[in-house]
C-alpha cells in the first residue's frame, strides 16, 4: 500500500504507533514503549540525526524494529521513520513493514508492506499474504490519498452527479492506484448487490485500490461518456493509470470481471480481482521520498546502535563484525536500488509498447512490442492500434477470412508459413505465446500442408484475440466456443467444430498426457508457471494434424495464453 496523507510527518508517525500497539495488545504481546522523540522541524534542511535504530522483543517470536533518520540525497532531501513487525506464521514469519517519510517539498508518504517468508523444505500450497487489518484501520485515519482522491477502505456509491468527477480521477495523471469500477444487473436492488456481492468482493483491495459502484443512473450516464471502456450488468472492471478514454484499443488494457465468474465462485473472484492491484502495487515504481529510504539496519536484539563498550573483549572480532555488516547493508542497498531501476524500466517500456505504430515499415515497432513483451513476461496488456484513413496496412484478416474487411481494417495480410506466423505474434495484443516455439516451426518442414495449416492457425489466433477483446469487457456471451458458435457480425468465424473445451477425462488422468499439457504460464497466473490447457484449436485433420493449446484467462489477467502449437500431442490415437 502507498498512499499520502494529509497529516504532519510527526502526527502520521504517532498515529501508527499507536494503531500498532492496539494490534499488538489485542494479539496478546507486550506493547512497545514509546519511540525515541525526534523534534522535526518545520524546514526540512534541518533534519535531525538518524534515530538509533534498536530491535525490541515483544513475546516469543514477536519482533519490532524502529529506525528513522534523514533520506539519502544529502542536507534538506527529507526525512523517514520506519516499523518493521515480525511475528509467527505456521510455516514461516509474517512481516509487515511501515515507512512514513516525507520529502523536500512536504509532502508525506506511507508505505504498508506485508509479506511472509516460508521456513523448511516441505511442499505448502502457496497463498495470497491478507490484507493487513492495519492498513483497514490506518486509511480512514490518514485521510489517505492517491494524488487528489480519497482512498476508502470499502467501496463508494456513486450516482450520476458523481460521474464527471470519477471519469476526471480515471484520466488523473497522478493517479498509481488502480480504480475498481462495479456495476449493478437490471432489475436487482442496489443495496442488497453492494452487501452481498461487491462488498465480499472488494475485500481483498483496502489500500490497493479504489473502488465504486455505480447506480442504475450512473451507469448509463458512465457507459455514454465512456464509450470504448464500459462496464455493466453486473461486471466489475478494473481501470489502471493513464486511462485514455478516446481511445479503442485502450479499452482493452482494463480487465474486467464477468458476473457469471463473480457469482461462481465469489471467494475465488475476490482473488482474481485483487490480482492486478497486487501487481501494479508490486511492480510500480517507488515515490522518490520512499526511493530514498535507506534500506533497514537493525542491531541485535535488544541492543541500541551504536551503545557497545569500548573496552569489551574481542575488539578485533567486532570490528571484523562490524565490516561484514557494512558490507552486507551496502549490498542490500544495491539490489534495492536495482529493483527500483527494474520498476522504472517496466513502466517505460509499458507506455512505449502503447505508443507503438503498427505500421512501422522496419517492422521494428511491432517487433520491439513482441520483444518486450516476451523478453519481460510481466509487459502487461499492451495494445496496437489498427490503421486509418491514412493507408495503413492492417495485420488482422477480415470476416470469415475474407481480406479487405468493411469498415476499419484494410487488406490483410495472411501468413504462409509458421516462421512467418511466428514472428508477428505481437499483432495480437492480448494474446501471449509461452510455449516453445521450436515445435510451430517444425510444421514448415510438412510442405504439403504447412502453408494451410499457417492460415488456420492464424485464422484462430485472430478469432481468439476477437473473443479476448470482447471477454475483457465483458461482452463474449461465454467461452470462445460458444463465440465461434455465434460469432458477432464483422468478426472472423472460426470452425466452432475446430474449437475444442478440454481433453478427454482420459487424457487428463493419465499423467504423462496430462504432464504434456501442463504448458507455460506467468507467475501471476500460477505460482508454478505452469497450468493445465486442455482448450485447443483443432488445425487440419488427421491423427498428426496440428493443434493450439491456450489458457483463456480472460476473467482473470486479461488474456489468453498459447502454451503449444505443434503437432498433436499424446494421446488414444496418436502414437
Amino acid at each position: 500500500m502507498t498512499v499520502t496523507t494529509a497529516l504532519p510527518h510527526a502526527d502520521a508517525v504517532a498515529l501508527a504507533d499507536q494503531r500498532l500497539a492496539a494490534w499488538l495488545k489485542h494479539e496478546g504481546c507486550d506493547e512497545p514503549p514509546p519511540a525515541p522523540h525526534r523534534s522535526v522541524a518545520a524546514d526540512t534542511a534541518d533534519v535531525p540525526a538518524e534515530a538509533p535504530a534498536e530491535r525490541l522483543r515483544l513475546g516469543g517470536r514477536v519482533l519490532l524494529d524502529r529506525d528513522g533518520g534523514p533520506l539519502r540525497g544529502g542536507p534538506g532531501a527529507g526525512y523517514y521513520d520506519r516499523r518493521r513487525l515480525r511475528t509467527p506464521a505456521p510455516h514461516g514469519t509474517h512481516q509487515l513493514t511501515l515507512t512514513v517519510a516525507t520529502g523536500a517539498e512536504g509532502r508525506t508518504w506511507v508505505r504498508l508492506e506485508a509479506e511472509t517468508h516460508t521456513t523448511g523444505s516441505g511442499v505448502r500450497t502457496p497463498c495470497r499474504v491478507p490484507v493487513p487489518e492495519l492498513a483497514c484501520s490506518l486509511l480512514p485515519l490518514l485521510d489517505a490519498a492517491d494524488g487528489p482522491v480519497a482512498v476508502q477502505s470499502a467501496p463508494r456509491v456513486l450516482t450520476a452527479a458523481e460521474v464527471d468527477g470519477l471519469i476526471d480521477e480515471l484520466c488523473d495523471p497522478e493517479r498509481r492506484l488502480p480504480t475498481v469500477v462495479a456495476s449493478v444487473p437490471v432489475n436487482h436492488d442496489l443495496d442488497a448487490w453492494v452487501a452481498d456481492v461487491v462488498r465480499p468482493l472488494c475485500r481483498q483491495l483496502p489500500g490497493l485500490a479504489t473502488a465504486y459502484v455505480l447506480d442504475p443512473g450512473a451507469r448509463t450516464e458512465f457507459n455514454v461518456a465512456l464509450e470504448y471502456h464500459t462496464v455493466y450488468g453486473g461486471a466489475v472492471r478494473t481501470y489502471l493509470p493513464e486511462v485514455d478514454p478516446a481511445s479503442r484499443q485502450d479499452g482493452a488494457r482494463h480487465p474486467v470481471l464477468a458476473r457469471h465468474r463473480i457469482e461462481e465462485d465469489l471467494r475465488r473472484a475476490a482473488g482474481l480481482l485483487a490480482r492486478e492491484p497486487r501487481r501494479l502495487a508490486a511492480e510500480q515504481p517507488l515515490p522518490p521520498p520512499l526511493a530514498a529510504v535507506p534500506v533497514l539496519r537493525a542491531p541485535a536484539p535488544g541492543v541500541r546502535a551504536g551503545t557497545g563498550p569500548d573496552d569489551a573483549p574481542g575488539r578485533a572480532e567486532q570490528a571484523a563484525l562490524a565490516r561484514e555488516e557494512q558490507q552486507d547493508h551496502a549490498e542490500r542497498q544495491a539490489r534495492a536500488d536495482e529493483l527500483e531501476r527494474v520498476r522504472h524500466s517496466l513502466r517505460r517500456e509499458r507506455r512505449q509498447g502503447r505508443r507503438l505504430p503498427v505500421d512501422d515499415p522496419s517492422g521494428g515497432a511491432v517487433g520491439g512490442l513482441r520483444r518486450g513483451v516476451q523478453g519481460r513476461g510481466l509487459a502487461g496488456r499492451l495494445c496496437v492500434g489498427t490503421g486509418g484513413a491514412s493507408g495503413r496496412r492492417s495485420v488482422l484478416p477480415g470476416p470469415a477470412g475474407h481480406p479487405g474487411a468493411p469498415g476499419d481494417r484494410g487488406p490483410a495480410v495472411v501468413p504462409d508459413s509458421f516462421t512467418e506466423l511466428m514472428a508477428r505474434l505481437g499483432e495480437f495484443p492480448l494474446l501471449s505465446f509461452t510455449g516453445d516455439q521450436k515445435s510451430a516451426l517444425a510444421l514448415d518442414d510438412l510442405r504439403c500442408t504447412g502453408a494451410g495449416w499457417a492460415r488456420l492457425t492464424w485464422g484462430g489466433l485472430t478469432a481468439l484475440q476477437e473473443y479476448a477483446e470482447a471477454a475483457v469487457r465483458g461482452e463474449a456471451g461465454g467461452d470462445f466456443k460458444q463465440w465461434c458458435e455465434h460469432t458477432p457480425t464483422g468478426c472472423h468465424r472460426f470452425p466452432p467444430r475446430k474449437a475444442v473445451r478440454g481433453e478427454s477425462r482420459t487424457v487428463f488422468s493419465h499423467t504423462k498426457w496430462k504432464r504434456e499439457r501442463m504448458l507455460p504460464v506467468p507467475e501471476c497466473v500460477d505460482t508454478s508457471r505452469r497450468a493445465f490447457m486442455g482448450a485447443h484449436l483443432r488445425i487440419g485433420g488427421g491423427r498428426t494434424a496440428p493443434r493450439l493449446h491456450y489458457l483463456d484467462d480472460c476473467s482473470g489477467s486479461g488474456r489468453i495464453y498459447v502454451g503449444y502449437i505443434g503437432l498433436h500431442l499424446t494421446n488414444t490415437r496418436t502414437n
